[in-house]
This record gives C-alpha cells, sequence and structure tokens, in this order.
C-alpha cells in the first residue's frame, strides 16, 4: 500500500471573498466568504481524499491560525503531521474571487532549524514506493535549495512530486523527481521566453527532463496540459468546456489527479487525463473539486488516441 504525503512548508487560512463591482480605495462589502485550511500541499491532500486516497500533511504552524488549520485537517479526515511553533502565526491568504487572480498572501512565521530538523526526521520514515509532495514556495527563513536537501534524505524508491517555481524547482532536479508541475508561466520564467501553445512548451518540457525530471506536467489553464513521460511518450489535450470560476488550487488539483491516475492503473495516459480533470473541475466549482466531478470531466474529455513518442 503506497503512504502518501504532502509537505507544506507555509500552510495558511485562506480567506475566500466575493464582492460584486469591487471599487479600490472605498470600502466593499462581501457577497460570499470562505475560511479554509489552504497552501499548495493541503490542496493535494483535500483533492487526494476527494477521490478516496488517504494522506498525511506535513508543515508547520503556529498561533491561533495554525490551531484553527489542525482543526479544519482533523474535519476533513487529512492525517496531520503539522510541527507546531512557539512563536509567530499561521498565516491568512485574502483570495478576492471577484476580481480574477487577486489575491493578499501573509508572510508566515519564520521556522526555527531545530523544528525544521523535526520535519527531516519525519521525512527519514518513508520507504520505496510511498509518494511525497513538496509544494509551493520556500518561507524566507529557509535556503532555496530546501526541497533539494529534503529529498537528499528519502529513501530509494520514494516517487517525489516537486510543485515550486523557479530556482527551488531546477535545484531540485538532479535528484531526479518523479514528477513536476510547471505552469506555462513558470516555464517562460525559468527560460526567459514567451510561449503561447500547448506545442511550444514541449522543447522546454524536454530541457526539464534533461536537467533530470522523470515526467514533466506543464499547465496552461485554459490551454489545457501537456505532458512528457519518462518512456518517450507525449500527451497533450485542451481543457474542456466549463464556466471559469476560480484558478485557485487547479494546479494542486491537477498534480494530485496526476497521481491518483498512476496509483491507480501506472498507465500515464491515464495519469494524464486524471490530472487535467481534477485541474479543470477545481477551476469549474468554488473551491477544490469533487471525486465526482473529476471523474465526469475524465469520462468527457477522455480521448480515444493515444500518445505519441518523442521523436
Amino acid at each position: 500500500m503506497n503512504r502518501i504525503y504532502t509537505v507544506t512548508l507555509n500552510p495558511s487560512l485562506d480567506y475566500a471573498v466575493s464582492v460584486e463591482n469591487f471599487r479600490p480605495g472605498y470600502t466593499n462589502r462581501t457577497e460570499t466568504e470562505l475560511l479554509t485550511v489552504g497552501g499548495k500541499g493541503i490542496n493535494v491532500s483535500m483533492v487526494l481524499k476527494n477521490l478516496g486516497l488517504e494522506s498525511t500533511a506535513l508543515g508547520f504552524a503556529a498561533g491561533f491560525t495554525g490551531q484553527e488549520a489542525a482543526r479544519q485537517l482533523a474535519e476533513r479526515g487529512i492525517g496531520n503531521g503539522l510541527i507546531f511553533l512557539e512563536k509567530g502565526i499561521t498565516r491568512i491568504n485574502v483570495k478576492l474571487l471577484s476580481v480574477e487572480g487577486t489575491e493578499i498572501n501573509g508572510q508566515g512565521p519564520d521556522i526555527p532549524e531545530e523544528k525544521f530538523a523535526l520535519l527531516e526526521e519525519r521525512l527519514s520514515e518513508l520507504s520505496a514506493g510511498d509518494v511525497l509532495f513538496l509544494s509551493g514556495s520556500i518561507p524566507a527563513s529557509l535556503p532555496e535549495d530546501t526541497y533539494l536537501h529534503m529529498m537528499e534524505r528519502l529513501a530509494a524508491g520514494v516517487l517525489t512530486v516537486v510543485d515550486v517555481s523557479g530556482e527551488g524547482l531546477v535545484r531540485a532536479l538532479p535528484l531526479h523527481p518523479f514528477l513536476i508541475k510547471p505552469n506555462q508561466h513558470e516555464l517562460e520564467e525559468i527560460f526567459h521566453v514567451t510561449l503561447t501553445d500547448r506545442a511550444g512548451v514541449l522543447p522546454y518540457a524536454e530541457k526539464l527532463q534533461e536537467m533530470g525530471a522523470r515526467n514533466v506536467l506543464v499547465s496552461m489553464a485554459g490551454q489545457g496540459a501537456a505532458l512528457l513521460s519518462e518512456d518517450g511518450s507525449v500527451f497533450e489535450s485542451p481543457a474542456p468546456a466549463g464556466k471559469l470560476i476560480s484558478g485557485v488550487g487547479a494546479g494542486d488539483s491537477m498534480a494530485a489527479g496526476f497521481v491518483a491516475g498512476w496509483l491507480e492503473k501506472q498507465e500515464y495516459e491515464h495519469a494524464f487525463y486524471m490530472g487535467l480533470a481534477a485541474g479543470s473541475a477545481t477551476a469549474f466549482s468554488e473551491g477544490l473539486a469533487s471525486g465526482a466531478h473529476i471523474r465526469e470531466l475524465y469520462d468527457r474529455i477522455r480521448l480515444p488516441q493515444r500518445g505519441r513518442k518523442r521523436q
């Protein structure tokens, strides 16, 4: 049985609000509001749970907001591996749903060296066949190569998923993560290029494979996604038709769906479409996708032809 762990170094409480006719400089009142535990790895755990897979959420928490984050994890039936800090508070992120892409993210607490060592001890307990998601930004109190050092402590055969932008991703590649999931804009930042379509991302995804990644899944919002798998197959597909409600958590959902699909059948084609369905289902939902919605979209977008081999 594969044990699944997600790491969120800087989790949050996400305060998602919608405001009709938002006006900067004026007092605005919310139409809807929702306070949920968040952070990229925790989002992954919640989508996995919706797909029937258990996981343990690892990371750090502090203060009264950290206590609420832990309470919500327990309420959702997600394993709580958060390490509590004596100082600071778990950050609050404000998501303004009615102004597309507008967020105000908190900084989060500093992570002392002795507390980080506790997380590393926990990671040393993982064994071959276990899955580890390393997701999200690295706090300012930790070095940029933190994920690299975490991966160095893992036993052989642990399947690592690295979903982080910029230098943190590049530095983790020499340890051959099972999956990386850059989005189009992150790919542009790494290689200093402008990309406009799925075909255009493939050469740069191949470069990331050459740098060490086993599988590269590139998300492109409304344009869909593309996958370069370690067996040489290439899969690409547009996103299914649907009404965009919020892109928050869509990338995390795609990573979760991909791994869920891989664990289910060990087929990259199935994993790719499960990932695309999960990311799209979250984009079309208020909050993270349900398992039923993911399966419905999967049945709709699954194509009869198989992926092509790289030339």
